[in-house]
């Protein structure tokens, strides 16, 4: 058994079972691939796909029991690989962030650019996704760090820390009548104009569902994205009332648009930052957390961890 063998088989499961992906993405020959695999079904004594001929189609009971092993042995083995690189005292390697799009965007700038000065030598990667698709790229081992408001809380393979609270804001363009509302702006007000805001799932979306729902309000929902700026873009085009997260507003670079405080209306969202659990991760991995929220220093990070 060798960690080629294992990586065939991972790599076959994440490329939906198309060889030729697999070959391209391990740098090997697609009979090199199916050689691997075959040798390690033969040392284990079972078969891990299910086949058509010479086709994959998925994976057998025995490769969903084995598959979550092999993944454990081969993150257990990079995070042993880096701990190496640490102990050298060489602060060098990578370090994959999964973010939302929101935080990717309007959060983790400062953050990373902060990063790049601190430690020149590690290569960041940024991956952007939906909560689940985050918590998903954690799991995989994509990801060493996961940024998201809604669904990490909800795997138990991972460790979440609270980041920051955040509310939403409505965005309408300058001279739109609920600037001009004697009193703040309520859900009533709300309601009688079409609403542009987030695809289910992302950023708080969920609060905004229920405060209506709560309120016995059906908005008129026009358009959904997954990005703020996208939502801006048509609220500039009159289109209907923005809902977006606060953070997402500047007042020099959206100066053709206007922000209502909406955090009388919304449940206020808590940015969540997760982890794998015992997971080891390297030095400048908690330099990253700590640069994003400073009270998250490595030694409290640590404690967290081991207590999970």
């Amino acid at each position: 058994m060798n960690f080629q063998q294992l990586r065939s088989v991972r790599e076959t499961e994440r490329c939906r079972f198309n060889l030729t992906e697999v070959a391209a993405v391990l740098h090997t020959s697609q009979p090199g691939v199916s050689r691997q695999v075959r040798e390690l079904e033969e040392e284990l004594g079972v078969e891990l796909f299910v086949r058509s001929g010479k086709r994959l189609l998925g994976l057998t009971s025995a490769g969903q029991a084995l598959m979550p092993i092999i993944q454990r042995v081969l993150l257990d083995a990079e995070s042993l690989r880096r701990a190496g690189q640490e102990l050298q005292g060489r602060e060098e390697g990578r370090l994959s962030i999964a973010a939302t799009h929101s935080q990717a965007r309007y959060a983790l700038p400062h953050v990373v650019r902060d990063f790049r000065q601190r430690y020149p030598r590690v290569t960041l990667h940024l991956h952007q996704g939906s909560p689940k698709q985050v918590a998903e790229m954690l799991l995989a081992g994509d990801a060493d760090i996961g940024v998201a408001t809604e669904a990490l809380a909800g795997y138990e393979q991972l460790v979440t820390l609270p980041c920051y609270r955040w509310s939403h804001s409505i965005v309408v363009p300058p001279g739109h009548p609920l600037l001009s509302l004697p009193q703040p702006v309520t859900l009533q007000d709300l309601v009688a104009f079409p609403i542009i805001t987030y695809e289910v799932g992302y950023t708080g979306r969920s609060h905004i569902d229920d405060a209506f729902a709560q309120a016995g309000l059906l908005p008129d929902v026009v358009l959904t994205a997954m990005d703020a700026d996208v939502i801006k873009t048509y609220v500039e085009l009159e289109m209907g009332v923005g809902i977006v997260a606060s953070i997402a507003m500047d007042e020099e670079r959206d100066g053709h648009l206007r922000a209502i405080d909406a955090g009388h209306l919304f449940q206020i969202n808590l940015t969540r930052l997760g982890l794998r659990r015992n997971h080891w991760l390297p030095g400048f991995a908690y330099g990253f957390i700590e640069s994003f929220v400073p009270t998250l220093t490595r030694e409290a990070v640590m404690q967290v961890q081991e207590a999970a």
